[in-house]
């Protein structure tokens, strides 16, 4: 884990065996059966929380472990090399739901809607994506108008990880859909407010204990003091929030990544054909050196991404490079480690098919792979020097 020119500290160090123990102990043994059933943890999920887990980058003041970034980073490869479900609901709570309130909100907010989260007492979801409007976050339909002193809004969320079970939404929404990205403004609104229910819940290829629906707003009223910033600053709260997304995705592939190198090592050092396990043969081994290279070069722009944000530098390009190499090298990889398996990989008695499965939307959420490359190539042409 220690890469050698990125020393970690013995915290982080002795944080990440002990989240490395509780994730292989209590998480990996269910992680079939999560998939399988397509059952939210709850029980981890509070196991979570009383660990401080989900609120890990939060000050103390406010309920949370306050850890840096790079920990973050660490602690979900870990979870999600258990459980790629349970590493996606920690993930979305802590960066996207937990992160804006933490950088945007007003003390006061923090202390009613923050400090619960950060204890593990309530859920976070993060409601942008709408049914025509992914990666164009300009182009919300969902709308806010101000009446007196609160705000009105209908509409529909698709997408959101945690929708059902969540508690707390932090929702995108505009004034004036002719104002495009201007017109954008953020609240922190209670799941159970008048008006506002769970939509159709998707049924997906894989993370399938993390639950995704849509959300449905009408005439939700929501008061004024539930806006996060001012009117209008929805769109850069919602893109600072991103880079820190792409952040905890990116440390979810590496956690699959590993996994599936790992068991399928294990299932190359037990098979054998023509008189000799199949990791003894040259072929596999090439796999496993392609295989372990991509992981280690992800894992140092995860790294890269996650201390560039502690030290409060941007990171906005890093980010979008990790999360884009992390997670085609995770596809990489998966790819590999069922192709080791052979045709038990295809098999849901082995843990391959379900990598193979769980990687793939990295490469979607949290922006695709073609908005990744899109930030990167805008960073790199106004920059003066690569």
């Amino acid at each position: 884990m220690d890469l050698g020119i990125i020393q970690l500290s013995e915290e982080q160090k002795m944080i990440v065996e002990q989240v490395r123990e509780f994730a292989q102990k209590e998480i990996a043994p269910k992680a079939a059966e999560i998939d399988h059933e397509g059952r939210f943890p709850k029980e981890i999920i509070e196991q979570m929380g009383q660990m401080g887990l989900m609120g890990i980058n939060i000050e103390s003041e406010f309920g949370g472990s306050e850890l840096d970034y790079l920990t973050y980073a660490l602690v979900g490869e870990e979870l999600n090399a258990a459980c790629a479900s349970t590493g996606v609901i920690f993930s979305a709570h802590n960066s996207l739901a937990c992160g804006p309130l933490k950088k945007w909100a007003s003390k006061e907010q923090k202390m009613q809607w923050l400090a619960p989260m950060a204890r593990g007492e309530k859920l976070g979801a993060f409601a942008l994506s709408e049914p025509g409007s992914g990666s164009d976050a300009g182009a919300l339909i969902c709308t806010c108008k101000k009446e007196g002193d609160h705000y009105v809004v209908n509409g529909t969320k698709n997408w959101i990880t945690n929708g059902p079970e969540s508690d707390t939404v932090i929702l995108f929404a505009t004034m004036d859909t002719a104002l495009k990205h201007k017109g954008v403004c953020a609240f922190v609104v209670d799941k159970k407010t008048p008006g506002l229910s769970v939509g159709k819940v998707e049924h997906k290829l894989g993370i399938r204990g993390s639950g995704t629906s849509q959300l449905v707003f009408e005439n939700v009223k929501l008061p004024v003091a539930q806006m996060i910033g001012k009117e209008g600053d929805g769109f850069k709260i919602a893109m600072s929030t991103l880079d820190g997304g792409r952040v905890g995705i990116a440390a979810q592939a590496l956690g699959i990544a590993r996994a599936a190198i790992e068991a399928a090592k294990s299932f190359a050092q037990e098979r054998e054909t023509f008189g000799k396990p199949i990791a003894q043969h040259q072929g596999i081994q090439f796999f496993f050196a392609d295989m372990a290279t991509r992981l280690e070069a992800a894992r140092l722009l995860v790294w890269r991404a996650a201390i560039l944000q502690d030290r409060g530098l941007p990171f906005t390009k890093e980010a979008a490079m990790a999360k884009l190499f992390a997670s085609e090298a995770a596809n990489y990889i998966c790819d590999k480690a069922l192709q080791i398996h052979g045709g038990f990989g295809y098999a849901n008695e082995y843990p391959a098919e379900r990598h193979f499965r769980d990687q793939r939307i990295t490469e979607i959420y949290e922006g695709t792979s073609e908005i990744q490359r899109i930030v990167i190539a805008s960073s790199v042409l106004k920059a003066t020097q690569i």
